[in-house]
C-alpha cells in the first residue's frame, strides 16, 4: 500500500505542480484519474491479497492524494507570487478594479485548499476503483495467500 502510494504520489505531485502552476489551478482536476486508478491497481500488483485490494488501494489513493495536496499548495505560492502584479490580473480585461496582493494571496490558498481536498477524496476513490479493476482482471489468476504448499 505504501509503495504505491508513493510511485503515485510521485506522479500526482509532478503532474499536479505543472497543471496548477503553468496552466490553472482547476487543471488539478484531471489528474487523479491516472493516479488514483494507477494507485489502486499498483496496490494489487505489489500486496496481491484479493481480499482487501479494494480497502488497500483507497489508502494508495489518499497517500498520492496527500502528495497532490502539497504540489497545490505549491503551485498556489507561485501563482499568487505572479498575480500580486496588477499586470497579470485578468480584472483589467474584464472592466473591474485590480485585486490588493491580500486578497491574491487568500484566494490562491483557499483554491489550492478547496482543490487539493478535493482531489485526495477523488484519488482514494478512484484508488478503490483501481483495485476492483485489478481484483477482478488479474486477481482471480492469483491464488489466496492463505494457502500454504504441502
Amino acid at each position: 500500500m505504501l509503495k504505491a502510494g508513493l510511485i503515485s504520489g510521485a506522479v500526482m505531485f509532478l503532474f499536479v505542480l505543472i497543471a496548477a502552476a503553468g496552466i490553472s489551478p482547476l487543471c488539478a482536476f484531471c489528474v487523479p484519474l491516472i493516479t488514483g486508478l494507477g494507485a489502486g491497481y499498483l496496490n494489487g500488483v505489489f500486496e496481491k491479497d484479493s481480499v482487501t485490494v479494494v480497502q488497500r488501494g483507497a489508502y494508495a489513493g489518499a497517500i498520492a492524494g496527500g502528495f497532490g495536496i502539497v504540489a497545490q499548495m505549491i503551485a498556489a505560492v507561485i501563482n499568487a507570487m505572479v498575480m500580486q502584479n496588477p499586470e497579470y490580473q485578468i480584472n483589467e480585461m474584464l472592466g473591474l478594479p485590480t485585486a490588493d496582493p491580500t486578497t491574491v494571496w487568500i484566494s490562491a490558498l483557499g483554491m489550492a485548499c478547496f482543490v487539493g481536498f478535493i482531489n485526495i477524496g477523488l484519488t482514494a476513490g478512484l484508488g478503490a476503483g483501481g483495485g476492483a479493476i485489478w481484483r477482478n482482471t488479474a486477481g482471480k489468476s492469483t491464488p489466496p495467500s492463505d494457502i500454504t504448499p504441502a
